[in-house]
């Protein structure tokens, strides 16, 4: 007697696992498998090497001049930090108050000038074809490459025949050139601003600086703010360009200012030790930079979320 059977009973079990109509069981999860022990030991080796130098800038701004070359770097001596902090904006009349103004004023011209610039010229790269397009961004990229302070000397030399040195403008206008802002504003218009948006904004009637000033901004957002942060970095920290561009003290930034007093400090001569003052002003001077960075950071968060879920 036989009996009936189905045909996927009678398939072999081969067959069967190979089936694609059939659900797939998913593996668990395991955390364990993707990790890589050699880049863990690179990434702490990295943070090392960016925590390392400001823990020693904070724990030197804490010593006077005697612990700061008796004791050990990262060792702490007696606590000076308050008297430090006294000497730092008390020393000359306190002209590191107006090193820090003149800071702020460049940097903050400087950084809103260079994204605006940048946003403009990203933009017109991205979303218009002209004649010589390729050409001109080929100019920017190949700019990135040529280091500032090669620019510093010939921009010296020019700026003396129209009579703007010892000036703010010496230091602002060079500033506001950013070719790797004008680079990475183009990468990014591409993708953030879809052409059907600016065709239709175009049905509507509207001209081209209204386009792009009420709808290519908004979208442009977490991209300016990234060309702003590295520009605002950028000339705050710039050291070479106001010291041949300024000959008063009344018009250093921090940067200049701090190494003309080192320098003061190191050549003797009788002169007042102003090591630890130089050191609390240097870890003074990267508080802004910091709280910039944490103010300006979900700016980035949210750029980099838009577009990564599709509707």
């Amino acid at each position: 007697m036989t009996t009936a059977t189905t045909g996927e009973s009678t398939r072999p079990a081969s067959s069967r696992a190979q089936d694609p109509a059939r659900p797939r069981t998913k593996r668990a999860y395991n955390r364990d498998r993707r990790r890589s022990n050699l880049l863990t030991v690179i990434l702490w080796l990295l943070a090392l090497y960016f925590i390392l130098p400001i823990a020693w800038l904070a724990i030197a701004s804490t010593k006077d001049n005697a612990d700061l070359f008796s004791t050990f770097g990262y060792a702490f001596g007696h606590f000076n930090l308050f008297q430090n902090l006294q000497d730092v904006f008390t020393t000359s009349n306190g002209i590191y108050l107006q090193w820090a103004l003149n800071t702020v004023i460049y940097a903050a011209v400087s950084a809103i000038g260079a994204s605006f610039l940048a946003t403009m010229a990203g933009y017109a790269f991205a979303k218009y074809r002209f004649p010589g397009a390729k050409i001109l961004f080929s100019v920017v990229l190949g700019a990135i490459m040529i280091p500032l302070t090669a620019l510093a000397l010939p921009t010296y030399l020019i700026f003396s025949q129209f009579g703007i040195t010892n000036t703010p403008i010496a230091v602002i206008v060079p500033s506001l050139v950013s070719p790797f802002g004008v680079f990475l504003m183009r990468v990014y218009a591409a993708d953030a601003i879809p052409d059907s948006m600016i065709e239709a904004a175009r049905v509507d009637g509207a001209g081209e600086f209204r386009i792009f000033w009420q709808v290519g901004l908004r979208l442009l957002g977490p991209g300016i703010v990234t060309v702003f942060l590295f520009a605002l970095v950028a000339t705050w920290n710039n050291y070479f360009l106001p010291l041949i561009m300024l000959n008063s003290s009344n018009l250093y930034p921090l940067t200049v200012g701090l190494a003309q007093q080192q320098a003061t400090s190191a050549g003797g001569g009788g002169s007042q030790a102003l090591f630890s003052t130089v050191i609390t002003g240097s870890a003074v001077s990267i508080v802004p930079l910091i709280i910039a960075f944490l103010f300006l950071q979900r700016y980035w968060q949210t750029g980099l979320a838009s577009g990564s879920v599709k509707e």
